[in-house]
């Protein structure tokens, strides 16, 4: 599964029995993931487009959902010129993502379940990243933003989960100040048409 398989999933929330799911759109372009990245001596930041994304909606519910994410879309915003596209390249090789191989990934919610009456959740989801796929667990919120919904969450993850080791301090030694830690966060705003 891809990155989108595993936003959707994992931005499903219970509905009643007795009513039947229907299609939200999901406006791709308006919508976003950052990625923040930590190493020692530092962070690095950028975005990842949505390739696709499908929700199910009870009533002003989620219910379920499948995002994927287009990994060949990978920016880096902190950096500039040759810089930025060399962390780019790096990120895109197999020492990362593979993206060759593994172009997309996915999010699925599988569950949710909400915490108070103003739009917020815990999800849980189906995450997969260069063919291996892990449970992920995170809180989210429903708002309204000038008349239209957008569902807000952060998600951590653990890269090493994924088979992505490169200059991971949990698989390699005497990595000093060349360390860079397993877990990445993405920041994902999902905006309904």
């Amino acid at each position: 599964m891809n990155i989108m398989l595993l936003f959707a999933m994992t931005f499903g929330w219970l509905a009643p029995a007795n009513v039947s799911p229907a299609p939200a759109n999901v406006d791709v372009k308006a919508s976003s993931i950052t990625w923040k990245g930590y190493k020692v001596t530092g962070e690095h930041t950028g975005k990842v487009s949505l390739k696709s994304a499908d929700l199910t909606m009870s009533g002003d519910v989620i219910t379920g959902g499948t995002f994927v994410i287009d990994m060949a879309s990978i920016t880096c915003t902190d950096l500039q010129g040759d810089m930025a596209g060399k962390l780019v390249g790096h990120l895109k090789s197999d020492d990362f993502f593979g993206v060759e191989k593994f172009p997309t990934a996915t999010l699925k919610i599988t569950k949710s379940i909400p915490t108070d009456s103003k739009g917020g959740y815990r999800m849980v989801g189906d995450l997969t990243i260069k063919g291996t796929t892990k449970p992920v667990k995170f809180n989210a919120i429903v708002k309204n933003e000038g008349g239209k919904k957008v569902a807000v969450a952060d998600i951590k993850v653990d890269r090493s989960e994924y088979d992505v080791r490169y200059g991971s301090g949990s698989f390699f030694d005497s990595l000093g100040d060349k360390t860079i830690y397993d877990e990445f966060d993405l920041s994902v705003r999902i905006a309904l048409k």
